[in-house]
């Protein structure tokens, strides 16, 4: 199968709440209707802040198939890289793009600075040198606007620049309608925008001549509004403020029939998008005379002191009026529309219809569907590990999402998956009411966004995640349902399954023990075996693994790991265990979670290790004790470890105690009953003996079963591909 070569790839970051944002959702709009394929290529802007979602608009563009979202890291080849704002490169990325383009461009959407600061946003050449170095010194430069071409040069007056600005485009079909009489009512006087204060007059009396206090008119604002007020200590009467993203734009000056616009005389505008949408919708504009070069004789210019006179004047002479909705129209279709952007793709090699290369002979191949896996929010990285042991194993091609409540989150990113944070509702403090709602919206958002064709979840059924699988019933829905219950616990969670369309049930050694509510639900359920994060093959040799851990040579090594629910509680029975170890001639490991928010306490003589997946280190010790929760034990089971359990008997729904003891029953572990009675001292004094030790290794070989994570990243590739079909 050939690589798909898209038309048309955009990189920018795809957060921007303004004009960034709803230019490249018109490009792509644009080429779409066109014929032509465009890929988004995201890379997160150092000045945004880390959790701001996805443009709405971006979001529409992806659900609806107009373009293609790459996943971090992809390779992506396109005809033409079109890169959008410059202030993303003033840090190096932390991912680099891996885009391949026969030709490239870097669109100025911004001026490197304001009247202030000639570089108060970034340093022209310092971008200039980090871009040209990720994608090539022939890369054009195209400022969006003369205004931003004039601050280029200042910045730097050597700048190469294309000959032709890299102007803003719209559809005016979607945003006209012609205007009404307009008889025995006052006119209004509105504007809309992203809240920034630099979008205002600086003083106070201009802000009144812009938009003034007068009965004759009606003042109506969409967004940025209560910094108006602010700056006026008061809300004048007849002002309607709307709360920005609350309207669309189109329905908004629909309602309005002047569009004024006067900013702070700092700022350098870079095209003025609010206005040419006005213009679109059939509103006279009246602007400040800068905007000239922009929008010629289709706007009207005047200063703040003007504005009022000026409406006052057009709305008592309604032909005048008409003459000029209609002329502007006309100016914007002809300058700004679709087809202006279409042609310079054309100058760039890029043609709707085009015929393509051999290597691309015949209909591109869908790109495949995406696996999006859901992780609960446990104390450690369980449910995390186990959906990792799965995305992992899937085919390479398969993008694969992680979305976690765990703050395993830098966890699963450092391991190379494309992670999305859902915080979780003990971070956030809300009620449960809250956090349903919250659950349940930013699952149906990350859908939207990366268009997988399963969700694979590993929790219990929440209110929210039950929510979001009624809401998006077009995606197969799968149930990681770890088994090994308490007896007589989560029969509430068992009701909840008609809501998935498939349970997976990864194996449990101590199967024959399991009194749990799950034994009675495995009609229809896919059964797998024992999931671990590494097979066998992927653990490190004995040696290697006592350097990388900085154990002392020639002493036995003992590690332990309580788990969850015990992790940061080093009780007397930790620090016993400890004591009788170190006597027995043990160096003594604490793993410490690669979540933990703060440093482990430890027992005199302990050493603390932080290391994802500690598994991999597994064989430079002699002995570990351990917690039975589901993936440490299955990993010491299968990896043959000498191992002591001491069980956490205080989970909700993990039955640690019962595997436990089945382990210790078949011979492949020992088992602690009472780590606060005599029982933790017999036990260890059997522990250290090599002779227990080596029968524990040889028991665990016999009985080992083969990690089932790679039959179930199978059966999920094959629901996606079912899926897609």
């Amino acid at each position: 199968m050939t690589a798909t070569v898209y038309d048309v790839a955009i990189l920018s970051d795809f957060r921007y709440p303004g004009g960034t944002s709803a230019s490249i959702a018109a490009e792509v709009r644009a080429q779409a209707r066109a014929g032509l394929t465009t890929v988004l290529v995201h890379v997160r802007s150092p000045h945004l802040k880390a959790k701001r979602p996805f443009h709405p608009l971006i979001v529409a563009l992806i659900r609806d198939g107009s373009a293609v979202l790459a996943s971090e890291g992809e390779e992506v080849t396109a005809r033409l890289l079109v890169v959008r704002q410059p202030r993303i490169f003033t840090e190096d990325p932390a991912v680099l793009p891996r885009v391949r383009s026969g030709r490239a461009v870097m669109v100025l959407n911004q001026a490197p600075g304001d009247a202030g600061d000639p570089a108060r946003y970034y340093r022209y050449a310092e971008v200039r040198d980090r871009v040209a170095e990720l994608f090539g010194a022939g890369i054009e430069w195209a400022p969006i606007s003369p205004r931003v071409r004039e601050e280029v040069l200042r910045a730097d007056p050597s700048a190469v620049l294309t000959p032709a600005d890299w102007h803003e485009i719209i559809d005016g079909s979607e945003w006209w309608r012609a205007p009404d009489g307009g008889t025995g009512r006052p006119p209004v006087i509105g504007r809309h925008g992203r809240p920034d204060p630099v979008k205002w007059p600086r003083t106070r009396e201009e802000l009144l001549q812009a938009y003034p206090i007068d009965p004759e008119v009606r003042v109506r604002i969409l967004g940025g509004g209560e910094l108006a007020v602010e700056r006026l200590g008061r809300r004048p009467a007849n002002w309607e403020i709307v709360e920005f993203g609350t309207v669309e734009p189109a329905a908004f000056l629909h309602g309005i029939d002047f569009f004024v616009y006067f900013h702070d005389p700092d700022l350098i505008e870079a095209f003025g998008r609010t206005i040419m949408e006005a213009m679109a919708a059939g509103v006279p504009v009246i602007v400040g005379e800068h905007f000239r070069p922009l929008f010629g004789d289709a706007a009207l210019y005047t200063t703040p002191a003007g504005v009022l006179p000026l409406v006052r004047q057009l709305w008592a002479d309604r032909e005048r009026y008409r003459q000029i909705v209609l002329h502007g129209r006309e100016f914007i279709e002809s300058r700004y529309g679709y087809p202006s952007h279409l042609a310079r793709l054309a100058d760039r090699g890029v043609r709707a219809g085009a015929p393509q290369p051999p290597a691309l002979a015949g209909p591109p191949p869908a790109p495949p569907r995406a696996v999006l896996l859901v992780s609960d929010n446990g104390v450690g990285l369980g449910h995390l590990s186990r959906l990792m042991a799965i995305g992992r194993r899937l085919p390479g091609d398969t993008p694969v999402v992680v979305a976690t409540q765990s703050h395993g989150a830098s966890v699963a990113h450092r391991e190379g998956f494309l992670t999305e944070y859902i915080p979780s509702r003990g971070v956030l403090g809300l009620p449960r009411q809250n956090w349903t709602e919250l659950l349940r919206s930013r699952l149906e958002h990350l859908i939207d966004l990366h268009r997988p064709a399963v969700v694979a979840v590993d929790s219990v059924p929440h209110d929210g995640i039950v929510a979001a699988a009624r809401a998006r019933p077009e995606v197969t829905w799968v149930w990681v349902r770890r088994p090994m219950w308490r007896r007589d616990v989560g029969a509430e969670w068992i009701e909840r399954r008609p809501v998935f369309d498939h349970v997976l049930e990864p194996g449990e050694f101590a199967e024959p023990a399991d009194e749990g509510a799950t034994v009675a639900d495995r009609d229809g359920v896919r059964l797998v075996g024992p999931i671990t994060y590494l097979d066998p093959g992927d653990l490190v040799e004995p040696e290697e693994a006592r350097t990388v851990l900085e154990l002392e040579p020639g002493r036995p090594a003992a590690l332990l790991q309580l788990g969850a629910g015990n992790i940061n509680d080093i009780s007397s029975p930790a620090a016993r265990i400890a004591r009788h170890l170190r006597s027995a001639g043990f160096q003594v490991v604490l793993a410490e979670s690669a979540i933990a928010t703060e440093p482990m306490p430890q027992p005199p003589g302990t050493r603390v290790v932080r290391v994802y997946p500690i598994s991999r280190y597994l064989r430079g010790f002699d002995l570990v004790v351990s917690a039975s929760g589901y993936n440490s034990f299955h990993e010491l089971i299968a990896f043959g470890i000498p191992a002591v359990f001491v069980p956490n008997r205080e989970t909700a729904l993990d039955d640690q105690v019962s595997r436990a003891r089945f382990a210790a029953a078949a011979g492949a572990a020992l088992i602690v009953e009472d780590p606060d009675g005599d029982d933790l001292d017999r036990v260890l004094a059997r522990a250290v003996r090599p002779d227990v030790r080596d029968a524990l290794s040889r028991r665990c070989a016999e009985v080992a079963r083969r990690n089932g994570a790679g039959d179930a990243a199978d059966w999920l590739a094959d629901l996606t591909e079912k899926a897609g079909s």
